[in-house]
């Protein structure tokens, strides 16, 4: 039953940031965020860019329903122990552009033009990395919540990256394209099921590609399940001579707090029992092997390590 009842905020969660506008959850006595500026951020793996390209940032006020499994209380002194502020979190968009040879991939999309006035900012920041949207050759999506993939379309329809063919995950995509599954979801938990019918229902067929997990999307990109988010969300590795970058999407929403304690569970995680020990493995994973790690909501420039802290972990950005 409780299993049950986290899946229903979780279902109800994604509604709201799927087809609602998350605008209306900044509230005028929080004050309003500050875009990264610069937006983007490049670095290097072996022969391969990899730019941090940033769509954004809502602020939030922090109330219980957000972190479901513990009292706003405790939520707010680990904030605090960070030097964080503790009425509201800030979160950030980051899609990440992979430049292999003549390939162009990018890892998640942002809004486009379908968020907040705080978000739609990938194009210019893309533009200011020296890249136009039709130069995308690939995109990848890790999931399927609105963030991560209403970015592929702009609000009157029209295809964003005209050019890419759009990678997704299998487990993914039938979970979100299951016509049983959302006539038996709440009314009010539809939103993010007929988002995903809205981004890709008449996707062209030759346009869409379905991978699973431990498929190779492209030489040196492979992808590995991180279910418990979603049902199912995939992690990607990024390879070239004998470097990695690791993008870990949404394993974390959240690092000052789902990273510190993982035991926690965000509003989003569909379920959480799962998304609590793919975190404990993923970074797990990270620390031991020191990798560059790269996250959708990590504070920007979202590039850096994991490493072990306390009974959790911590983010060190790069400097």
């Amino acid at each position: 039953m409780q299993r049950r009842k986290l899946l229903g905020a979780a279902l109800a969660g994604t509604a709201v940031m799927s087809l609602t506008s998350v605008s209306s959850q900044v509230s005028p006595n929080i004050g309003t965020p500050t875009p990264a500026a610069p937006g983007f951020r490049r670095t290097k793996i072996g022969a391969i860019d990899v730019i941090a390209l940033n769509d954004g940032v809502v602020r939030r006020p922090l109330g219980q329903e957000f972190v479901v499994n513990a009292p706003l209380e405790q939520v707010q002194a680990l904030l605090a122990s960070q030097s964080l502020p503790t009425e509201y979190v800030d979160v950030p968009y980051t899609p990440f552009l992979v430049v292999s040879g003549d390939r162009r991939f990018l890892f998640d999309t942002g809004f486009a033009d379908n968020g907040p006035g705080t978000t739609g900012r990938l194009r210019a920041n893309m533009e200011a990395a020296g890249y136009k949207l039709e130069d995308v050759t690939d995109v990848v999506i890790s999931h399927f919540h609105g963030d991560h993939i209403n970015g592929l379309r702009m609000k009157d329809g029209s295809l964003t990256f005209p050019r890419a063919k759009v990678h997704v995950p299998a487990v993914e995509h039938a979970f979100w394209m299951d016509d049983a599954r959302m006539n038996a979801a709440p009314q009010g938990a539809r939103g993010n099921f007929m988002l995903a019918r809205r981004v890709f229902g008449n996707m062209p067929a030759e346009q869409m590609v379905r991978f699973e997990a431990g498929a190779q999307i492209a030489p040196g990109i492979t992808a590995s399940a991180a279910y418990g988010h979603t049902p199912g969300m995939c992690i990607f590795k990024v390879e070239s001579q004998g470097q990695a970058f690791h993008y870990v999407a949404d394993v974390t929403n959240i690092p000052s707090l789902f990273a510190r304690n993982p035991d926690w569970a965000v509003v989003f995680d569909m379920d959480p029992v799962a998304a609590r020990m793919t975190r404990r493995r993923v970074f797990d994973g990270l620390v031991k092997d020191r990798a560059l790690t790269g996250g959708f909501h990590f504070p920007f420039p979202a590039m850096g390590t994991m490493e072990a802290s306390g009974s959790g972990f911590a983010f060190k950005p790069l400097a």
